[in-house]
């Protein structure tokens, strides 16, 4: 994905050397798997590359469904169907991992007021928090 470093433009043209195919698949209960099928940038099949397979799952909480993406590492589609449900459960985990350290994060960060009174900082006044 694209990212903007401050100061400079964005670059957003893609690499002709590392272009693939998108096949997904599904059996419309657990998730998807996507096969990343190498080509050239003339869309022909590029045999130096080796296809990736990534799963996509989603983890139901109660703000709603979490979408949890992962690598399987497999040599074709039916390898990949074997190790869905492995591959899944690391990522699942992982995906948990981050909304815990996220919380915690969030758990332990101080508000501290803008400005004080009249807008100048160290005045005092504007918050609940007062810092020595």
């Amino acid at each position: 994905m694209a990212q903007q470093p401050e100061g400079k433009a964005m670059n957003l043209t893609m690499d002709a050397a590392n272009v693939y195919r998108e096949d997904v698949y599904t059996d419309r209960k657990v998730g998807t798997i996507r096969c990343m099928t190498p080509v050239k940038s003339d869309g022909t099949p590029d045999a130096a590359r080796t296809p990736l397979y990534v799963g996509e799952a989603q983890i139901l909480t109660p703000m709603g469904a979490i979408p949890v993406t992962f690598e399987i590492e497999a040599t074709d589609l039916a390898d990949a169907v074997k190790k869905y449900e492995a591959a899944a459960k690391e990522g699942v985990e992982r995906t948990v991992k981050e909304i815990q350290e996220y919380r915690r994060q969030q758990a332990s960060s101080i508000v501290i007021p803008q400005g004080g009174a009249g807008g100048l900082p160290g005045m005092g006044g504007g918050g609940k928090i007062q810092m020595p």
